[in-house]
């Protein structure tokens, strides 16, 4: 026999061995799925967070608009500016108003000349029908007097007929006095009435010509100015909003409004602790409590309330939080954007995994690896699933779980949970500190079935070569 033909018996040999161990190992290899393991420990304290972002609001602030029509003839400050509750703000043209306010005031002192001279007038009317009155009273006791000596005989006609003529003169004298007195008396009415009508007229004209100044209401910082010098701005009527100047902002109390989605407000509570991160301030973290949760959702894509919506709607809903800052820093402006990370529950010394490392497997599932460990002989299942559903309950027809490692196969174990933090959750029931349990890959714990065989690959991923280039 030639050489080569030895050599080439020979690498056929060697090839046909070699296929017979690969299949060997693929064989043995069948089924198996490489997984990430990790042991169950004790966590001294798992944190359960809601993050929310929104901005930086003040507890106080206005909005100073427009009192009365005019153009802005200075601004007294600028943005940014510390203000005091009274400080003047800006000034407006007051000509007209000025103007109104001295005429209406030469008007009121004309008014009350008036009410002087109509109170002369009638003093002096009632002085008048006092003396009108006295000689009324002469009048008669000559009357008087005068029938007696008429009928006496003592006197003659003539002069009792002159003394009868007199007093009903004087008591026609004495009913003009007194009707006299009751005009001069209406008359001094009505100019007192005149008088209080021109001063309530003046105090509007003052007022209007006092809303040319702009004062502040409140103490605060200016943080928001649009409007300058010679705009002409109008006040609100009806449905129309008056011309917007300034907006005062209290920062002496300082809070973070953020919206909370509706999956995550049930568990947020008045009081709670909460950090909170502000874009505009990095690297700084300031503590805060709840101090508001609002009762309406506010639709995502709109801002309105449920209850401004006339129509039903499925779209992702908020719910307006308020963090109130506890000491908040002095170069804080509102509308910061800022991020609040909400402290709903705390525990201590608990069993925590990766949230990654929960399954959740049918009923069906279960049973069938159970059945199927039963023929197999296997004393190590353990699935622990909870009893059977209620009927007519389908949500409850799966169960929450890990994979636990046991020896080379990942036996299911349903388990209970409590907290869930940033990247852990608590477990309750079904797993103790050392038991070795699947968290990884995401594919392998999506796809792994119960009594599977697997096998634990713990080392660093490999980088693609797209990313190692």
């Amino acid at each position: 026999m030639k050489t080569w033909h030895k050599v080439a018996i020979g690498a056929g040999a060697v090839v046909v061995l070699g296929g017979i161990v690969m299949f060997s190992v693929n064989q043995a290899n069948k089924g198996v799925v490489t997984v990430q393991t990790a042991k169950v420990a004790n966590q001294e304290s798992l944190v359960s967070l809601v993050t929310a972002s929104g901005e930086i609001k003040p507890t106080t602030y206005t909005n100073v608009t427009a009192q009365g029509f005019g153009r802005i003839t200075q601004i007294l400050v600028k943005e940014g500016d510390h203000v005091k509750k009274g400080d003047k703000l800006l000034l407006q043209e007051n000509v007209q108003a000025n103007a109104d306010v001295q005429a209406q005031g030469a008007a009121v002192n004309s008014a009350e000349s008036g009410v002087q001279a109509a109170e002369a007038s009638f003093k002096a009317a009632q002085s008048d029908l006092i003396s009108q009155q006295a000689n009324l009273e002469k009048a008669k006791l000559d009357y008087d007097r005068g029938q007696g000596l008429y009928k006496d005989g003592l006197i003659p006609k003539q002069d009792f007929d002159q003394r009868k003529t007199a007093y009903d003169a004087q008591s026609a004298t004495v009913d003009s006095s007194k009707a006299r007195v009751q005009s001069l008396k209406a008359t001094l009415d009505q100019m007192r009435a005149q008088v209080n009508q021109g001063r309530a007229v003046l105090v509007h004209t003052q007022d209007v010509l006092h809303k040319t100044t702009y004062t502040s209401p409140i103490n605060g910082i200016v943080s928001y100015l649009p409007e300058r010098v010679g705009d002409f701005v109008v006040p609100g009527m009806q449905n129309a909003n008056g011309s917007f100047i300034m907006t005062l902002s209290d920062m002496s109390v300082v809070t973070a409004e953020v919206k909370v989605d509706e999956t995550d407000i049930v568990n947020v509570k008045m009081g709670q602790e909460a950090d909170v991160t502000i874009d505009a301030v990095p690297g700084k973290i300031f503590k805060g409590k709840v101090t508001e949760i609002g009762s309406q959702a506010v639709l995502r894509s709109s801002g309105l309330t449920t209850t401004q919506t006339t129509t039903s709607t499925q779209e992702a809903k908020d719910f307006k939080v308020v963090v109130t800052l506890a000491n908040p820093p002095e170069n804080l402006r509102p509308g910061l954007s800022s991020t609040a990370k909400i402290k709903t529950a705390e525990r201590k010394n608990v069993v925590a995994i990766p949230i990654q490392a929960l399954a959740v497997r049918t009923r069906k599932d279960l049973e069938e690896a159970a059945k199927n460990a039963k023929k197999q002989g296997s004393s190590n299942v353990t699935l622990a699933a909870p009893p059977p559903p209620a009927p007519g309950d389908p949500k409850k027809d799966e169960v929450q779980g890990v994979f636990v490692i046991n020896g080379k196969k990942a036996l299911f174990r349903a388990v209970e949970t409590g907290i869930a933090g940033v990247t852990d959750i608590e477990i309750t029931k079904g797993l103790q500190p050392g038991d070795e349990i699947v968290v990884g890959s995401y594919k392998a714990l999506r796809t792994l079935k119960p009594e599977s065989q697997v096998k634990v690959d713990n080392s660093a991923p490999k980088k693609q070569e797209d990313q190692q280039s």
